[in-house]
C-alpha cells in the first residue's frame, strides 16, 4: 500500500472504532461502521487488483480514489453531532476576533476596496476543497504522477487531522452563535452560495481546527515539496490558502482560533511527512559493507 493509502485506512478504522464510544444512536454507529468498512474493502481490493494486473488505469484510480473520501470524512464528522448549548470556548474566541475585525481594523481594511477584495474572499472560499484535485491534476499536466502518493500524504494527514479532532471541540460558527455582529457589509453573490452550501452540506459537529485552513496550506507546502520545479503551483496554492484563512474570518465561518489551529496543523503535516520522508529514505538506503582488512 501506499503511504497515503495507510493514512485513508488509519483514519477510517479510528472512525469506526470512535463512533461506537460517542453519544450516538447504535444504528447510527452501525451505519458507520459498514460504511467505513466498505470504503476500507474498497481500498484493499483495489490495491490487491493493481497488484495482480498493474494497469495503468488502476494505478490512475488509486491517485484519485481518496479526494472524495476527504468529502466522505467530513460528512461522517456531521453524524455525530451533538445539541449544542454551550458557548463557553465561542465566547472566548469571539473576544479575540472583535480584537482582530474592529480593533486592529482589519475588517475595515478589507472592505476599502467596496465588494472587491470581499467577493474575492467568498470565490476562494467556495474553491477550497477544489485544492487537492488541482494539485494532483498539475502532477499529472507535468508529467510527474510518481509524485502523487508524497503529495497526497501532506495533503491527506492535514485535512484528516482536523476532522479527527472535531468531537472533542464542539463548538459553533459565528455565523450562527453571535449572527448579524460583525458581518461582511456586502452580501454578494458569491456569499449567497457559500450560505446556501453550509446551509445544505454544512455540518455542526465543530469549527475547530479549521479543515479549509488546513486543507489549503497543506494542499500548498505538499506540491512545494513534490513540485519544485514549477513553483508557480505552489504559490498560487499558497495565495489562495491565505484568500481561504482570511475568508473564514471576515465571513464569520470560522473563529480566527478555528484558522490559526488549522494551519497549525498543516504545519504538524508537513514536518510528520517530512519525518516519515527522511525514516523511509534512511531505512532504504543500503549500508556500507566494512572494508577488508589488508
Amino acid at each position: 500500500m501506499r503511504r497515503s493509502e495507510w493514512v485513508i485506512a488509519v483514519y477510517f478504522t479510528y472512525v469506526t472504532v470512535l463512533c461506537w464510544f460517542l453519544p450516538v444512536r447504535a444504528s447510527l454507529a452501525a451505519l458507520v461502521s459498514v460504511l467505513n468498512l466498505t470504503i476500507l474493502a474498497g481500498l484493499a481490493l483495489l490495491v490487491y487488483a493493481d497488484s495482480l494486473r498493474r494497469r495503468e488505469f488502476l494505478s490512475i484510480v488509486r491517485d484519485w480514489y481518496p479526494t472524495p473520501l476527504v468529502l466522505m470524512a467530513y460528512r461522517e464528522m456531521g453524524w455525530f453531532a451533538q445539541p449544542h448549548r454551550d458557548f463557553r470556548l465561542e465566547q472566548i474566541w469571539v473576544q479575540w476576533d472583535r480584537v482582530l475585525l474592529r480593533d486592529w481594523g482589519v475588517h475595515a481594511a478589507l472592505e476599502a476596496l467596496g465588494s472587491v477584495v470581499p467577493s474575492l474572499l467568498e470565490i476562494a472560499y467556495t474553491l477550497v476543497y477544489t485544492l487537492g484535485p488541482l494539485a494532483l491534476a498539475m502532477l499529472y499536466v507535468y508529467r510527474r504522477r510518481e509524485r502523487v502518493d508524497r503529495f497526497l500524504l501532506v495533503y491527506l494527514v492535514g485535512t484528516l487531522l482536523c476532522y479527527a479532532q472535531f468531537p472533542f471541540w464542539p463548538s459553533e460558527p459565528p455565523r450562527t452563535v453571535f449572527p448579524g455582529e460583525d458581518f461582511p457589509s456586502f452580501d454578494t453573490v458569491f456569499r449567497q452560495f457559500n450560505w446556501w452550501m453550509l446551509g445544505g452540506y454544512g455540518i455542526h459537529t465543530s469549527v475547530f481546527p479549521s479543515a479549509h485552513v488546513a486543507s489549503a496550506f497543506a494542499a500548498a507546502f505538499g506540491m512545494k515539496r513534490v513540485l519544485p520545479e514549477h513553483s508557480w503551483v505552489s504559490r498560487f496554492l499558497l495565495v489562495m490558502a491565505v484568500l481561504i484563512a482570511t475568508a473564514t474570518v471576515y465571513g464569520r465561518y470560522h473563529y480566527a482560533a478555528d484558522a490559526v489551529a488549522g494551519f497549525g496543523m498543516s504545519l504538524i503535516a508537513l514536518g510528520l511527512t517530512g519525518w516519515l520522508e527522511r525514516a523511509a529514505n534512511g531505512s532504504a538506503r543500503p549500508s556500507r559493507l566494512p572494508r577488508p582488512s589488508v
